[in-house]
Parts: C-alpha cells; structure tokens; sequence
C-alpha cells in the first residue's frame, strides 16, 4: 500500500474536511428553534481561583438561549469551589453523592461518568476548571459541529498551549504528556488519529446516546479512552476538532506527570489488549506537529540483534541485515564482520 492510501494520508484528509475554528460557530448560528439541548458539565477539584469566571461565562450562555444547563462537579473541594460556583450560578453537585452505591470516586473519569445521571442534555459538553484564560468561545466551539451536523458524534477541542513558569511565559510547551504519550501511541496504534492535536484535552462534547455506549477509564486515561472508543464506534466521519485558540492552566509538577502518562498508557493497552493486537508490526512514519501543521516523519523503529551474535555468520547475519531494516529480497549480505574487527581489535 502506497503512502498515499495509508493511515497517515487518512489522518491528514480527516483534518482537512473535519477541523474547525471556533469563531465558525457564532450565537446566532447557535440559537435556533428545535436544536439539541446543551449540558455544560465542569469537573473541579480546588478550583476556587478560576471556577468564577469560567461559570459567568458559561451562566451567560444559558441565559442567552445558547445551552440549557450548566452543572459543576465538584470533589469535595476544600477551597471554597463549589460555593463560588453557586454564586456565579452554576448547578453544583458533590461528585460523592452521584451513583453513590458504587463506592469512592476513583478519579476525574468516574466523575464525568457520574455526571450522565444527573445531566439532560442531549449534547454533553465537558471542560475543565483550570482554565486561566477561559472564554465563552470554548463551549461555543465544542458544540457548534453537533449542533449543525447530524453526523458528528464527537468533538475534541485543539489549541496553543504556553508554558508558564514564575514570571516566565513561553508560547508553547505546555501539554508535555500530549505530545510526549498520547499523540505517540495514538501514531503507532491508532494511526488515523495522528491528526488530532489534543488528545488529552479535558475540552470535548458528544451526543448523549454515544456517550451512554463507551466505558469511562477513571483517571487521567479518560480522555484519550473515550476518543478511541467514539472512533471505533462512529468512524472518522464522525469524529471532529475545533480550534479554541489558547488555552493556559496550572501545570502539573514534573513528579506527577509519569503517573499522568502510565495513566494514558494504561488506557490505550487495555484497548490493544481487546483488541488482540499488540504485537502489530509498528509504522515507519509519525504525524509530527511543527508548529501549526502536521509533518509526516520517517522514524527509525529497527532494532539490532545482540552483539555476540554477530560471530555466528550465515543465518545469524542475514537476521542480523533484516532487523536493521534491510529488504528481504536484496540479495545475500556481506559477510557479517566479528565483533573483534568491529572493536578494531
């Protein structure tokens, strides 16, 4: 199969035909008779220095006819979050107290997968309570290919994320577990999705229906488990990104960020694992980001034998030529050199 007809090449016309701007998606576009009803769900934990203005935001777009409702899923905060988003006026529901006959809540995941028993919507929309630069346009954008396009089931927000450190403020590296876990396995294992941006973003709606259909994973795995699950169950086609600009947040201490990735990983295996799969011969290219596009790289994924088995010549040296990449039918290889000469000893 030629490139052109590969994964990658699929990932790249996905994006082409299925990538949005938030500003696509104005009020009025929004606001008609007979739409789909809109639930706004926001998990938060110790949130109380952003969730004011993320819940005035969002109260803003309830009032105006845009979504139905606004909820706040809070986990016993301790800081003051839920209250600050009462007054702001938000729906607010202790995480604790959702499907409660099944124990603890394990994790941001098992919250958003509560939140269905008390949400109407048709649309659910999920965001994060981090957001330090948050505007009305990240909700707006999310449900905006649901709302005009029948065959989108799911939407995932993409976007530019700074890192800030102290009074420093670079224009991008944030986002480290995205491009360091998730976009890599996504490359290696789910190829056609190479072309989504943020598969970790915590910024993402979907029907209602398809939601009820997919298992949540309970932590940090949540994200990159429900898309692809709604990829196997809606297809490409039914799959779409939207830009929402910038999105800035607190980052997370080094330390933390390998649990976030064994997390994702986790999430991805389980999968494979269902799958039967995980021994699929791995792809020789990756969608790389390079700043605003995509680019197609060729990664080196051959391995070399053990040293030693060098010396044994013949088979052992043609296994040797194949593990390095060479074609199987490119003729006998040179003698393989012994591990002496190849020392210069």
């Amino acid at each position: 199969m030629s490139r052109s007809d590969g994964p990658l090449s699929r990932a790249l016309r996905w994006e082409a035909a299925r990538s949005h701007h938030h500003a696509e998606f104005d009020e009025e576009r929004l606001v008609r008779p007979g739409r789909a009803s809109v639930s706004v769900c926001v998990p938060a934990r110790e949130e109380a220095a952003t969730i004011g203005p993320i819940v005035e935001a969002l109260v803003g777009l309830r009032e105006r006819g845009v979504v139905d409702e606004v909820v706040v899923v809070d986990a016993d905060s301790r800081d003051g979050t839920a209250a600050i988003a009462v007054r702001a006026g938000a729906v607010v529901h202790r995480q604790s107290a959702l499907v409660p006959h099944l124990g603890p809540v394990l994790g941001k995941g098992d919250a958003m997968w509560r939140a269905l028993a008390v949400l109407r919507g048709e649309v659910i929309c999920y965001l994060d309570a981090d957001s330090e630069d948050f505007g009305a346009h990240f909700a707006r954008g999310l449900i905006g290919p649901l709302l005009g396009d029948r065959s989108v089931g799911f939407v995932k927000g993409s976007y530019r994320r700074p890192f800030k450190a102290g009074e420093v403020r670079l224009p991008s590296g944030g986002g480290r577990v995205n491009e360091l876990a998730a976009r890599p396995l996504l490359g290696r294992f789910y190829p056609e999705l190479s072309a989504v941006r943020q598969p970790l973003a915590g910024e993402l709606a979907a029907r209602r229906e398809l939601l009820e259909r997919l298992p949540f994973s309970t932590g940090y795995g949540v994200e990159i488990g429900l898309l692809i699950d709604a990829y196997r169950e809606v297809g490409l086609a039914g799959l779409a990104q939207v830009d929402l600009g910038v999105r800035q947040n607190r980052h997370q201490p080094l330390s933390e960020l390998g649990p976030m990735a064994y997390a994702v990983l986790g999430a991805v295996t389980r999968r494979l694992d269902a799958e039967g799969r995980l021994h699929d011969r791995p792809p020789g290219a990756f969608l790389a980001a390079e700043g605003e596009a995509l680019e197609v790289r060729d990664v080196t994924l051959a391995e070399r034998p053990p040293f030693s088995s060098l010396a044994a010549g013949g088979a052992t040296s043609r296994r040797w030529a194949r593990a390095a990449g060479s074609p199987r039918g490119a003729g006998p290889p040179p003698p393989a050199p012994t591990p002496s000469a190849l020392r210069g000893s």
